[in-house]
């Protein structure tokens, strides 16, 4: 293969390389047990590389349609399938390669911390090839063009996830945690592929730029309204919005703070695939302005239900938990306020671009100060086995980096600058405020009980005396607090310079969603 074909083969090798080194990881571990962590961690850099590379090409050179099991992989619609795109297809637009690079810098993070992390813990093999196949599942989700793909993907990062959640065992406590996250994503997954069989009969494809093509020309039919439902529902449950959320604080809780970092990211997929059905499925063939107030209401629940159940608990992951929920609020508002107004394209312009883009870009930074604070909660319990807030204190005489880490997390949860949650919530605030004051006076207010209810986590985990029974702590291993490090330098980087991050990426991404025609004209343009 040469260098060109290897170029152009990227997108097959960025779900080839996680899934090659996950199915050798137990052969490693047996057989050269000390090269094990080189080796997977060789496995997330190269996958990791892969996935800037595939990012690059889209923002500089746009959509990126790559098709499996053909000399030419991009061309996306054969021409002896009567003008059908019937193959496995990658459509990676920018939105797609903006998931794609919150996935893979995540999950480099995740991974340089697990190095320590689990060190402690026996079965690591299984635990690397868990994590690699539920990395494989996220990225197959955001790039995939076909629905059944979806689905398969969906179910790897759910089974995989499920298994990751029960690791610890912790007297049946995390296995309970497995089991109904396993239970959820079952039903989550019924309804998505209930959805599909329904589009499947009425279209005889799976490919969601055809589907998108032909519900264009035959309007919004009854199967096709049952399937939004469905899939809408499935998607809702499996990124954790209220009121079906409630899988979320005890799987967040029970997992390990690495894999939990990284569960944040898979529910993002999903959230991911919420929107992409919604925009480049439906478009304009529905009633954008009903659709997009339900998403809204789902995210005005989330933030508030979350943030005020956050304020309640003694567990410091479980907390974080309902904070993940009530975040998630965030980028529902911000998107359903642009969906809203997508059929009018003066609002559209006006604050409904702005709406989404603060919406998307409140994914990645939730994705990186949100897997921030995860890690330190991970630390803590790693260094002191207890996350009980009652039970903690004085950590910040012996663990300085990590309390320094802490801040930064969560001063940029409560959008408090210089960070960057302050710059995508600073941008949702404004053009939520043009269409509908109270929303963003809702947001306003939930950012102030986020901020109150993390300085009282900060106060009861780093402030007062030294505890005598955490005499001999000590601070976090070099390779969790380079984990750390990264996520944290990110942080810091994004709210001191938006503007750029939104221009590069961002800006693209919100505009390849709303253009349903661009996403339909990237498969079908050859047809």
């Amino acid at each position: 293969m040469t260098g060109m074909d290897l170029f152009a083969n990227l997108p097959g090798l960025l779900l080839a390389v996680p899934l090659i080194f996950a199915f050798a990881t137990p052969l490693i571990g047996r057989y050269l047990p000390r090269a094990r962590d080189g080796w997977v961690l060789l496995g997330m850099v190269l996958t990791t590389v892969i996935g800037l590379l595939i990012a690059s090409a889209v923002f500089t050179g746009g959509t990126v349609a790559y098709t499996f099991g053909v000399p030419d992989p991009s061309v996306t619609v054969p021409p002896d399938s009567g003008g059908i795109p019937v193959r496995i297809i990658f459509n990676i637009d920018a939105m797609s390669a903006f998931m794609v690079v919150i996935a893979v810098v995540t999950g480099l993070c995740v991974m340089l911390y697990s190095l320590s992390a689990a060190s402690r813990s026996s079965g690591k093999d299984g635990y690397y090839t868990l994590f690699l196949l539920l990395v494989a599942g996220v990225l197959g989700m955001v790039c995939t063009g076909d629905l059944f793909n979806f689905f398969v993907f969906l179910e790897i990062a759910s089974l995989a996830g499920a298994a990751l959640v029960a690791f610890r065992v912790d007297k049946g406590i995390a296995i309970e945690a497995g089991l109904k996250y396993a239970m959820l994503s079952t039903i989550g997954g019924l309804f998505f592929l209930l959805g599909v069989a329904l589009l499947f009969g009425q279209y005889n494809t799976l490919n969601i730029a055809f589907l998108a093509e032909r519900m264009g020309t035959t309007g919004l039919t009854t199967p096709d309204a049952v399937a939004l439902v469905l899939f809408v529902t499935a998607l809702a449950m499996k990124c954790g919005a209220v009121p079906m959320h409630f899988w979320a604080p005890d799987a967040y809780a029970m997992a390990p703070a690495a894999v939990t970092a990284f569960l944040v990211v898979s529910s993002q997929a999903s959230l991911y695939a919420l929107f992409r059905i919604c925009f480049s499925l439906y478009g304009q063939t529905l009633n954008t302005v009903l659709l997009g107030w339900f998403i809204i209401i789902l995210g005005l629940l989330s933030m508030f239900i979350g943030v005020t159940m956050a304020i309640l608990q003694k567990d410091v992951k479980r907390l974080m938990a309902y904070h993940a929920v009530s975040q998630t609020g965030y980028m529902l508002l911000g998107v359903g306020v642009g969906l809203a107004v997508l059929s009018s394209p003066l609002l559209l312009s006006n604050f409904g671009m702005m709406a989404m883009e603060g919406g998307i870009f409140h994914i990645m930074n939730h994705a990186f100060y949100k897997g921030l604070l995860f890690l330190t909660a991970g630390v803590i319990f790693y260094r002191c086995g207890t996350r009980n807030l009652n039970d903690l204190g004085g950590l910040g005489h012996s663990m300085k980096w990590t309390m320094l880490f802490f801040i930064i997390g969560a001063l940029a949860i409560a959008g408090i600058p210089p960070f960057n949650g302050f710059a995508s919530k600073l941008m949702i605030y404004e053009s939520v405020f043009s269409f509908n004051p109270l929303l963003s006076i809702i947001a306003m207010v939930v950012s102030i009980l986020t901020l109150a209810s993390f300085v009282k986590v900060f106060h009861s985990i780093f402030m007062g005396p030294k505890r005598p029974e955490f005499a001999d702590v000590t601070e976090a291993p070099l390779p969790m607090l380079f984990g750390m490090g990264v996520l944290s330098i990110l942080v810091i980087l994004f709210g001191i310079f938006p503007e750029q991050v939104v221009e590069v990426m961002v800006a693209p991404a919100a505009s390849a969603l709303a253009d349903q025609a661009g996403y339909i004209g990237s498969v079908m343009g050859g047809a």
